[in-house]
């Protein structure tokens, strides 16, 4: 499908034609106002052409060209290929080196940007042009811009050095973000893989105009702070007069509390700064302050007012001498009759246990012996958490779908877990292929789950698979169609990894398989039995472990984690969810077991009458 509109500038000229170009590497290329007839006879001074809309429109037979949508790849047998359809039957790789210069704009209130460019090494013999186009993010403003080279010119490798430019991209809004993309002509069809992008967002205007220019953005640049006791006075700069702004405001904040103040200098005094009171403030307290002006979305000034302690009178020391003296000894008695105290309940548990002839030594050991419980720190070496891919069959009905889903949930707001699922990511499933999704997955993923269900063994017969074969991606997209490779097929392509890793003597703690309690040990396929096998929900601790490497027992000592635990999960929301879901799942499992088993026994009763 075609994705955008072309949108066209012709307005800067090429300085110097490409074949009299010295020093390659040194060389930027700038587009020639020609026509398309130039190019497509090859004629002298259209090496490098810039093409309007109107020839576009001309050539390809439309009036207009809103119904094609945005800026599209043009084709290029009906630009350039009609006397030699060879010129477009290669494509070409996308360009390289990307980058945005922002030129002179004397618009105040938007930018201006060229965007150039290095062809790729790969297919440059087969260059016939490039197409750029900028878009607003969030937006459905776009423009593009199309440049073609005539007909007879072949580009060598050493070409893949020299810079191409695009024309000015005018009236871009200042603070905003945009995309640029650039294409090499010809592009197939299916033109996602030959182009590069890049984002970059145009100059504030505080940037571009200077922050006294732009009352948006103002805000004062110069606070000062003078205390006098418990006042403060705070000095600031004004804003320019030409900007209209003629009240601020001050917020200040301290152990809770707000304190705000209304400003509006007199425009009869000075013009450049004002003071203003901010009174009774608290002794030995931090204030955050704010000022800015009184406007919408205004940019706000921070600064701190530390209102230091007032000294005393010490006239008063001698009077309070005395009760400096008299708090230590106090504490000195309360020490003396704690230890005292102590003492004496000690030594009365020894007379009694010698009266009852209990050797201390045996109670000491029973304390030893008790298991006690111990809190451990999860490895903080890894900046993120491990990456878990569950795979599950959907042969077994929507309500085990559901269980699986809130077992992810589960597990990545409660175990410290990313999950990976392909429900959850349908997006990038249906550009990249399920497959390719999957197969990227099983490299990138730290650990592979697989939800064993009985659907799991419902699996059609085919070729090995293999997420190293490219090429049998390719065939099975084009052949079989988006939705032809399924869940259970992925549950396959992980069998037959696990196979490989075991053949090659590597480490199988990736792989895990896991059944509900209305499952069966039998429902894991034999493939997946040589790797960890949990039973869930009982095993949760037992999977977090797994997930996180730390041991839930040692000599002394247990990891008792509470929310996770076979009492505790349920109490969470998401727990809940989860154990009612796979409730509803036993339910459904059950019933299509028995609706099976009754329809084969009808079956065998109407084949033996």
């Amino acid at each position: 499908m075609w994705r955008a509109v072309l949108a066209l500038y012709p307005l800067l000229t090429l300085s110097r034609p490409l074949w009299a170009q010295d020093d390659v590497s040194a060389v930027t290329i700038n587009p020639q106002d020609c026509s398309l007839d130039c190019v497509r006879q090859g004629g002298p001074g259209c090496e490098y052409c810039r093409i309007k809309s109107s020839e576009v429109k001309q050539m390809l037979g439309y009036t207009s060209i809103k119904p094609l949508g945005s800026c599209v790849p043009w084709p290029c047998f009906e630009l350039l290929g009609d006397k030699d359809p060879e010129i477009c039957q290669h494509y070409v790789q996308a360009p390289t080196d990307v980058k945005v210069e922002f030129v002179p704009e004397p618009n105040p209130t938007s930018d201006t940007i060229v965007v150039s460019w290095k062809p790729s090494y790969y297919g440059i013999a087969f260059l016939r042009g490039f197409q750029v186009s900028v878009q607003a993010l969030g937006g459905s403003r776009i423009a593009c811009q199309l440049f073609l080279f005539h007909r007879n010119l072949s580009l060598s490798a050493s070409h893949a050095q020299m810079v191409y430019k695009s024309d000015p991209f005018p009236s871009l809004s200042l603070g905003s973000q945009y995309a640029v993309t650039v294409m090499a002509v010809p592009a197939p069809e299916q033109w996602e893989s030959f182009y590069r992008s890049m984002y970059f967002s145009t100059r504030s205007c505080a940037e571009k105009n200077g922050l006294q220019q732009c009352k948006k953005d103002w805000y004062p640049e110069h606070v000062e702070v003078h205390q006098e006791g418990t006042n403060a006075t705070v000095t600031f700069n004004l804003a320019p007069p030409k900007l209209g702004i003629t009240s601020y405001y001050s917020l200040c904040y301290a152990n809770g509390m707000k304190k705000y103040t209304d400003i509006t200098p007199i425009s009869t005094s000075n013009n450049t700064h004002h003071s203003y009171q901010l009174n009774d403030l608290e002794e030995g307290t931090n204030y955050t302050c704010e000022i800015a002006a009184n406007i919408v979305d205004a940019v706000r000034k921070a600064f701190n007012i530390h209102v230091t302690r007032i000294q005393k009178d010490n006239s008063a020391l001698p009077a309070a001498l005395p009760l400096a003296l008299i708090l230590p000894l106090c504490v000195a008695v309360v020490v003396i009759l704690v230890v005292l105290l102590s003492v004496l309940t000690k030594r009365r548990s020894q007379l009694q246990m010698k009266k009852f002839n209990i050797k201390p030594a045996i109670i000491k050991e029973h304390q030893e012996s008790v298991t006690q419980e111990e809190s451990v720190s999860l490895n903080r070496s890894k900046l993120t958490p491990p990456r878990l891919l569950i795979c599950y069959s959907t042969n077994d009905g929507p309500a085990h779908v559901k269980a699986v889903m809130q077992l992810g949930a589960f597990i990545q707001q409660h175990m410290a877990t990313q999950v990976c699922l392909d429900l959850w990511d349908s997006l990038s499933v249906a550009e990249e292929g399920h497959m390719a999704w999957h197969c990227r997955q099983i490299r990138e993923s730290d650990f592979i789950l697989v939800v064993c269900s009985q659907g799991v063994n419902h699996r059609p017969e085919s070729s090995e698979l293999d997420c190293d074969d490219q090429d049998l991606e390719a065939d099975r997209e084009l052949n079989s169609g988006p939705n032809s490779f399924s869940s259970e097929a992925a549950v396959r392509l992980i069998g037959e990894e696990v196979g490989r890793a075991k053949a090659r003597g590597h480490d199988l703690s990736k792989y895990m398989t896991a059944i509900f309690e209305y499952s069966d040990a039998t429902d894991i396929p034999t493939e997946l039995r040589l790797v960890s096998h949990y039973t869930l929900t009982s095993d949760l601790p037992l999977l977090f472990s797994h997930l996180h490497g730390v041991a839930l027992h040692r000599p002394g000592g247990y990891l008792k984690i509470n929310h996770i635990s076979e009492e505790g999960f349920a109490k969470l929301p998401a727990g809940a969810a989860l154990q009612w879901a796979i409730h509803e799942a036993g339910i459904a499992m059950r019933s299509t077991r028995h609706h099976s088993a009754k329809s084969a026994l009808n079956g065998a009763v109407e084949r033996l009458a």
